[in-house]
C-alpha cells in the first residue's frame, strides 16, 4: 500500500483477497495429502491467513521476504506463483527449486522471496545480511523476516536484534505467536508477557498487536514498514494469532487444551474478515464468490501443472551443491 494509505473499504479488501488465497490453497493441500494424492511434509498455515496477508500488502515485489518452513502463507501472500510453489512440492522439475528444495525451502528471488529455512530461527541472521546489503547499495527494499515465538529465546535472535538496531536496518523481525513452540506452550518456555518486550534492551520499537484483527495489524505493519523504508531502523512485530491445525499435518494437537482451541476457533478471523468486508461495502456477495472461483480456477491450473511435469533429471543430484569446478 501507498504509505499515504489510510485504513479503509479497499485496504480491507486488499488484506481478504490475499487472505483467502492462503485459506484456499491450504485447504486443498490439506486435501490432497488426505486423499493420498500428494506426500509432502505440509504446516498448515489455518487460522494464521490474516497474520501474513495484513503485512504483505504494504511490501513492494522488490521487497525481501526470509521466512520458516511454516510459512507457506508468508510466500503466498508475498507472490509466490502458484505453479512453481505446487510443482516444488510435487518434487518436480518445474518447481521453485528444481524438485529439490521443497517445502521446507521454497524460493523465488523475482518475488523477494529469498530464504524459507528448516532451522527454527535460522533466518533471523540472514535478514540482517539482505538488510545490510540493501542500505550499502542505497536500494529501497524492507526486509521482513518471519518467525514464530520459539525462535525468540535462540542466541540468533538476540543477537540479531542488537546489530541490526546498532547499524538501523531496514528490517522487520516479525513474530507469528501462535501461543506454542511446536508442542510446548508460550508460558512454558518463555518469561516475557510479550515477546515484543524485548526490543526494549536494544532500544528498538517493540509492537504486540492482535494478528487477527485486519485493522489493528494493518496500522501496526504500514508503520514498521514505512519506518524501516525512511532509514528510521527496525522494528519487532508481534502479531498473537493461533494455529487451527498441528504443528504438522497429522499432528492431532492432543497438547492444545480443548477449552483454548474451542474458544480461538470462534474467533476464527476468516468469516470475520469476510464477513467485515461485505459490511464495508467493499465487495458484495457475488464479487467474492467470483474471487473465490478464480482463485481455484488458477489453482487448478498449477496443480495440473505440477502433476504433468517431469522429475528432476538424475543429473540434478549433485547441482547446486558445489561452486562449479569444485569437487567434493
Amino acid at each position: 500500500m501507498s504509505p499515504s494509505a489510510e485504513w479503509g473499504p479497499a485496504a480491507l479488501l486488499a488484506v481478504y483477497r490475499k487472505a483467502l488465497l492462503i485459506q484456499i490453497v491450504d485447504e486443498r493441500m490439506r486435501s490432497l495429502l488426505s486423499s493420498g494424492r500428494l506426500a509432502a511434509v505440509y504446516y498448515s498455515p489455518r487460522g494464521q491467513e490474516v497474520v501474513a496477508a495484513g503485512i504483505a500488502v504494504h511490501l513492494k515485489p522488490t521487497d525481501y521476504l526470509v521466512t520458516t518452513y511454516r510459512g507457506v502463507h508468508d510466500q503466498l501472500a508475498k507472490g509466490m506463483p502458484l505453479k512453481l510453489l505446487c510443482a516444488e512440492y510435487y518434487g518436480k522439475q518445474t518447481g521453485a527449486c528444481k524438485g529439490k528444495g521443497g517445502p521446507m525451502h521454497i524460493t523465488h528471488p523475482a518475488a523477494g522471496i529469498m530464504v524459507t529455512t528448516g532451522v527454527v530461527g535460522g533466518g533471523i541472521p540472514i535478514a540482517n545480511g539482505l538488510a545490510l546489503a540493501a542500505q550499502l547499495k542505497g536500494e529501497d527494499r524492507v526486509t521482513l523476516c518471519c518467525f514464530g515465538d520459539g525462535a525468540s529465546n535462540i542466541g540468533a535472535f538476540h543477537e540479531s536484534l542488537n546489530m541490526a538496531s546498532l547499524w538501523k536496518l531496514p528490517v522487520i523481525f516479525y513474530c507469528q505467536n501462535n501461543g506454542y513452540g511446536e508442542c510446548t506452550r508460550y508460558d512454558k518456555a518463555t518469561a516475557v508477557a510479550h515477546v515484543a518486550d524485548r526490543a526494549a534492551a536494544y532500544n528498538m520499537r517493540g509492537v504486540t498487536v492482535d494478528g487477527n484483527n485486519p485493522r489493528e495489524l494493518w496500522t501496526a505493519a504500514g508503520e514498521a514498514v514505512e519506518r524501516a523504508r525512511r532509514g528510521e531502523g527496525p522494528t519487532l512485530l508481534e502479531a498473537k494469532t493461533f494455529r487451527f491445525m498441528g504443528h504438522y499435518f497429522g499432528d492431532p494437537g492432543a497438547y492444545i487444551p480443548k477449552e483454548e482451541y474451542a474458544a480461538a476457533q470462534a474467533r476464527d478471523p476468516m468469516p470475520a474478515c469476510r464477513a467485515e468486508v461485505l459490511r464495508s461495502g467493499a465487495a458484495s456477495e457475488a464479487d467474492l464468490q467470483a474471487l473465490e472461483e478464480k482463485i481455484k480456477r488458477e489453482l487448478d491450473e498449477a496443480l495440473a501443472f505440477a502433476a504433468d511435469s517431469p522429475a528432476p533429471d538424475l543429473s540434478e543430484i549433485d547441482r547446486d551443491i558445489y561452486a562449479s569446478g569444485v569437487s567434493a
